[in-house]
This record gives structure tokens, C-alpha cells and sequence, in this order.
């Protein structure tokens, strides 16, 4: 099985609201990681409106997940041949999801995940959490799982998707200074105790009453970064190598060595 190329795009914050400009900036982006042989590109949480809409904003901004901005969206997958994994407030009935689309390089659907862990009182008012912990496609042969932002800070989700079979987790993200403690250590940790890659791709500057810490990274199974964001805007594109989940697995078999019967009580 061969490598799979992977882009991560870590801003700009953008103006929140501005789904033009988003969309330009996502054409764009697609256009210069297709052109360095990337299969996948990955955006921030909320890339589409921005982040810091407030209650109000982000159900005004709220789209139905086959609304027309996902059908720009699925059309730049398709022109490029690159898979696109992009956030949005997705409007459903009354309610109001912090979604993951992912779409195929040849747009069609893979995978819709909506935020299960909500984040501070922001969030809380302004979304219903999701109900699905594992959600997976697959790309080229390799699995890929969907989370945002706070599910990672949680040690089980992650595992669940270990176990799964996720080899492959994307993480749009949406951190604050001065957390930046989470891309630093606790991603590489997360992705070294779970044999698996995780694309943690995060806004950064200021927007709103937040300034967005950046630091995204593809860090590997072995608890590695693969490359690695500074404070602003940028296009990191790294392999993720099946193999080496397999191998890395196979030295540390933490996935087989668990004893779940003793952690039952944990709820």
C-alpha cells in the first residue's frame, strides 16, 4: 500500500461569516497541495464561516449539510482530484451541528461528523453535540476517522478509533492560546498510545475574543510530528504511511495488551 499524501492548511482565522473568502481560500489551497501530489487536505474547525460567530452568528451562518456551499466545495474536490475534509455549522431541523464534512477527489460524500464533546459556554449554547464517537471512510486504502478539536483531549474517542481500525485521524481544530500544551504533547501522545496518524489542523491569530494558538502537525504513530505549523498561515503537506501504523503497532501492542474487563467500572 502506498503512502498517502496528506495537506494540512492552518489558517488564515478569515473574517467570520465570509464563506466567500473561505471558499477562495480553499480553492486555492487545493489547487497549490494537488500540484505537491497531495490526495487529502485537511481544514480548521469552522473553516468555512470562521470560528468565533456567538450563538446567534452561528445559527444566521448555519447551512443543511447538501446546502450550496457544500456544493462549491465538492465541485473544488472534484476540479482538483483532492479529498477535502471541511468544518461548518450544519443546520438540521431545529438543531445546529459543529460538522466535519469529508468529499472523495471526485466530490462525492465520504463522511459527515458532527462534534460529540462541546467546548465552554460558546459551544454549548450554540450546538447540539453529536451523538456518533467513530466515524471512518475510507481513501486510497486508508482509513480514515473523523474528530474536532476538544474529542481529541479525550482518551476515549481516540481509542474507540484505534479499534476501529482508523489509521488516519483528522482533528479540524479551533485552540486557544494558551493551550498550546495540546498540539505540543498531548496529540504526539495520543497518536504514539494509539499506533495511529492524527492531522491536527488548527486556525490561528486573533479572531473574536480568541487568538488561535496554530502549531497544527501530522503526527505519526510513533509519536512523532511529520511537520509542523508555526503561529500563522500555512500549507504543510507529510506522507502518512500505512506500514509503519502496522509496525509501530506490532512494538507497542497496547491496542492488543488491553484488559477491558478490569475497566468496566470506569463507565
Amino acid at each position: 500500500m502506498t503512502a498517502l499524501r496528506t495537506a494540512l492548511l492552518q489558517g488564515p482565522a478569515g473574517v467570520p461569516e465570509s464563506v466567500a473568502h473561505s471558499v477562495e481560500v480553499l480553492a486555492e489551497a487545493a489547487g497549490r497541495a494537488a500540484e505537491r501530489g497531495a490526495r487529502l487536505l485537511v481544514t480548521s474547525e469552522m473553516f468555512v464561516t470562521g470560528y468565533a460567530l456567538g450563538a446567534a452568528g452561528a445559527a444566521r451562518a448555519a447551512e443543511p449539510a447538501d446546502g450550496p456551499t457544500a456544493e462549491r466545495i465538492a465541485g473544488i474536490a472534484a476540479r482538483h482530484g483532492i479529498a477535502i475534509a471541511y468544518g461548518w455549522p450544519e443546520r438540521a431541523g431545529d438543531d445546529v451541528f459543529n460538522t466535519v464534512r469529508l468529499v472523495g477527489p471526485d466530490g462525492a460524500v465520504l463522511a459527515d461528523y458532527r462534534k460529540t464533546h462541546l467546548y465552554g459556554p460558546y459551544e454549548r449554547e450554540a450546538f447540539t453535540p453529536g451523538d456518533t464517537t467513530v466515524v471512518q471512510a475510507t481513501l486510497d486504502g486508508v482509513r480514515l476517522g473523523l474528530l474536532i478539536c476538544y474529542d481529541v483531549e479525550f482518551p476515549e474517542p481516540v481509542r474507540a478509533h484505534a479499534l476501529a481500525g482508523t489509521e488516519l485521524l483528522l482533528v479540524p481544530t479551533a485552540l486557544m492560546r494558551p493551550q498550546e500544551f495540546v498540539p505540543l504533547t498531548l496529540v504526539p501522545t495520543r497518536a504514539y498510545e494509539n499506533g495511529l496518524y492524527i492531522a491536527y489542523v488548527n486556525r490561528c491569530g486573533p479572531e473574536g475574543e480568541w487568538d488561535f494558538a496554530g502549531l497544527s502537525c501530522l503526527a505519526g504513530p510513533d509519536g512523532i510530528a511529520r511537520v509542523r505549523a508555526g503561529a500563522g498561515a500555512e500549507l504543510l503537506v507529510a506522507d502518512v504511511d500505512p506500514a509503519l501504523t502496522r509496525t509501530v503497532r506490532a512494538a507497542n501492542p497496547y491496542l492488543t495488551d488491553r484488559r477491558p474487563e478490569l475497566y468496566r467500572a470506569l463507565g
